[in-house]
């Protein structure tokens, strides 16, 4: 092994661009916990001299070994704005990477994905895309058929998949998974390329396990208003949105990150905007969300569904900047399965929870109520399937993975590149 490690180094090295300078990256883990998978996000404006954008990164660890990383363009300016990788830390160890920079792009075990497909009419394909845009009239009950492949975007990672239902309703489902490896190309679509809903039956990968009605899913957002709360979006019975245009742009997907946006037009009045990102080693997803519009005190409201239970999630404080709404019950479709929940919210600006009112167009959930400000208001959303990990049948061992998991976020890595 050590030898093929060599001789993969050396063909690495090799075709590295010679003008390009070697990088040195200190890590600092400042905390008391030891971190896995944790995600180091440097800004290009880091770097004295950035390369350009047609070398592509060698991350090298203290041992040599080759950090899986990539470059993303995130305001899609065409140029690359961070370099992204993930990494082990002891606690409060330190220690230095090399970066390079390659001419060929490495191989990597791919450990994120992102995938949207979309087909014009009943009759056609559905097609990849990269981006989509939605206008109110654009719903499936008004047309007559589903356009996109799983409802909208699935997003995964090697413990966990997500899908958000673009056609309008904009929750977020499980994708609930038994391998890492990323779920094949054809799930939502069957052998013609066409709409087929074949994730709700048991295959290898795994299966959508959840129960999502008419909440907003796991991490689906919605406001609260002076009239109650208001549903970004409609439901299966309506065919008119409440969100006059709606744009969605995959914005990264490599392996070690996947992400997009959503971005929400003249929502009876007001103005949101989601950035969804994914990477390796946890059972959640990343959101940012940033509402505009709001003067009168709107709070911004956060999912759990609760169709087949009545207990209210459990509040938990993680440390001074991090609370945990929790939900351990069975979420399943009939509840075959237990299904751990969660949202990872920031404890300044968290307001307590609220059951969604029964009969309105936004039900069946609990939500978590956040401040409204000048920045995105960052979240987790959390989903352990007892089919995925055993351990997640037990709620305290779900609980002390949703405690672990907010440490991991706490932690602070002092990046320093030279």
């Amino acid at each position: 092994m050590k030898q093929t490690l060599l001789l993969l180094l050396g063909t690495l090295a090799a075709t590295a661009c010679n003008t390009s300078k070697q990088a040195h990256i200190t890590l600092e883990n400042t905390s008391a916990t030891t971190l896995t998978d944790k995600p180091i996000t440097i800004a290009r404006s880091s770097f004295k001299t950035p390369p350009e954008n047609n070398l592509f990164p060698l991350v090298l660890s203290p041992t040599g070994d080759t950090v899986p990383s990539q470059l993303n363009d995130m305001d899609g300016d065409g140029q690359w704005d961070e370099l992204f990788f993930v990494v082990n830390l002891p606690a409060k160890a330190t220690a230095t990477y090399s970066l390079g920079w390659l001419k060929e792009s490495p191989h990597y075990t791919t450990r994120t994905s992102v995938r949207f497909g979309k087909r014009a009419t009943a009759s056609d394909p559905v097609k990849p895309a990269l981006t989509e845009t939605v206008n109110r009239q654009d719903m499936p009950k008004a047309q007559g058929f589903q356009k996109y492949q799983t409802d909208g975007p699935s997003w995964e990672n090697d413990k966990v998949g997500f899908r958000h239902y673009l056609d309008g309703r904009n929750a977020k489902d499980l994708f609930g998974k038994l391998t890492p490896g990323i779920t094949p190309e054809t799930v939502g679509i069957n052998a013609n390329g066409a709409v087929e809903d074949n994730y709700h039956t048991m295959a290898a990968w795994g299966r959508d396990p959840l129960a999502v009605g008419n909440s907003a899913g796991i991490g689906g957002v919605g406001l609260l208003t002076d009239t109650g709360a208001l549903r970004l979006g409609i439901t299966v019975d309506d065919s008119i949105n409440n969100v006059e245009k709606t744009t969605f742009k995959i914005t990264a997907e490599g392996p070690v990150k996947s992400a997009f946006r959503i971005s929400y037009d003249n929502w009876q009045g007001y103005g949101l905007e989601e950035n969804v990102s994914i990477w390796p080693g946890m059972y959640a997803y990343q959101n940012k969300v940033l509402v505009s519009g709001a003067s009168k005190g709107e709070q911004l409201l956060i999912s759990i569904p609760h169709i087949n239970t009545d207990v209210a999630p459990q509040e938990v404080k993680i440390n001074d900047d991090w609370t945990a709404l929790i939900s351990h019950a069975r979420h399943g479709y009939n509840k075959e399965w237990i299904i751990g929940l969660a949202l990872l919210v920031p404890s300044d600006g968290y307001n307590g929870a609220m059951k969604a009112q029964a009969g309105r167009k936004l039900a069946s959930c609990y939500l978590a109520k956040m401040n409204i400000g000048d920045k995105p208001v960052e979240y987790y959303a959390i989903a352990g399937w007892e089919l995925s990990d055993k351990k997640f049948a037990d709620s305290a061992q779900f609980r002390q993975y949703v405690t672990d998991f907010g440490k991991q976020v706490a932690a602070t890595v002092k990046v320093t590149v030279e």
